[in-house]
């Protein structure tokens, strides 16, 4: 195997390509790792246990900074080859990586290590809630957060629209309690600002921590946290039509590629290589490709 083919190997392996069994082994070794890492930071915060255990936290962290380290560079290397010298070259690739919401997190999921080293007198919680964010690298390898962020970005506009609502609801129920609890508790809404904070509360929760004294300031209360519900029912509508609006687009994009391979009649080794990576990518269901494919 040339420099090269071992380069491509491990781009594919690395991008979860289909085609090779060791994707499947590598995803479950980076996701094991990343859990273990998350429940080593969490139980660390616990003094006891910091007190008894630090040298086998620290030696876990020292071997996953290690593991990290060499995944980000593995995949910063091996992503030189997925364009072409006609398609941009090697720098488009590790660009597009480097730069891209996955590569930010993977980078940051070392970096607290090493800034230890380089401002040693950084608040370690900091670099712990740095750490965390490795976390976020489970969503590499599960598409129900990329669904939701691709959801969310697609009815920006309406959740533009109903956070403008909110605000217009949070300014006038604050302005109202501020007039009608003022002067009975100062404290909490001696002013419209400090009542914006009781309307928040009161808005996302149902309960903004104070009893309101004076019978408008019970009915205000009981208007904003059923305005609350109808709030989160709004932005509950939302997403869940935005879920299969997402859910319809990979299933319409997967049965367009299918018709297109089917074309000739037949499905080459390639096609279906094609439509298990594609069906890897949306996340789709043996089931859902069952309805999709023509009997």
């Amino acid at each position: 195997m040339t420099r090269q083919d071992f380069q491509r190997y491990a781009m594919e392996v690395l991008e979860g390509s289909p085609h090779h069994k060791m994707s499947h082994y590598v995803e479950l070794m980076i996701s094991s790792v990343v859990i273990v890492n998350c429940a080593c930071v969490i139980l660390d915060s616990v003094p006891s246990i910091h007190a008894d255990y630090k040298e086998y936290f620290h030696f876990i962290e020292v071997i996953s900074v290690f593991f990290f380290t060499i995944e980000y560079i593995m995949r910063v290397w091996t992503l030189g080859l997925k364009y072409g010298p006609t398609e941009g070259g090697a720098w488009r690739g590790r660009r597009g990586y480097i730069f891209s919401p996955f590569g930010l997190v993977d980078f940051f999921a070392t970096m607290p290590f090493y800034f230890h080293f380089i401002m040693p007198t950084l608040d370690l919680r900091i670099l712990r809630v740095l750490r965390l964010l490795r976390i976020l690298k489970l969503s590499k390898y599960n598409t129900a957060l990329q669904d939701l962020f691709g959801a969310v970005y697609s009815e920006r506009r309406a959740f533009g629209s109903a956070g403008f609502l909110l605000l217009i609801a949070t300014v006038i129920s604050a302005s109202l309690m501020h007039f009608a609890e003022g002067h009975e508790q100062p404290k909490y809404f001696e002013s419209i600002p400090h009542a914006i904070y009781w309307s928040i509360v009161t808005i996302t929760s149902g309960y903004g921590n104070v009893e309101p004294v004076t019978m408008a300031g019970e009915i205000i209360a009981i208007s904003t946290g059923f305005l609350g519900v109808c709030m989160a029912a709004i932005m509950t509508g939302i997403v869940a039509s935005a879920f299969a609006t997402q859910l319809s687009r990979k299933k319409a994009a997967y049965a367009q590629q299918l018709q297109k391979a089917m074309e000739d009649g037949t499905l080459s080794d390639e096609e279906k290589a094609s439509l298990d990576k594609l069906k890897a990518q949306f996340g789709l269901t043996d089931r859902q490709v069952r309805e999709i494919s023509p009997t």
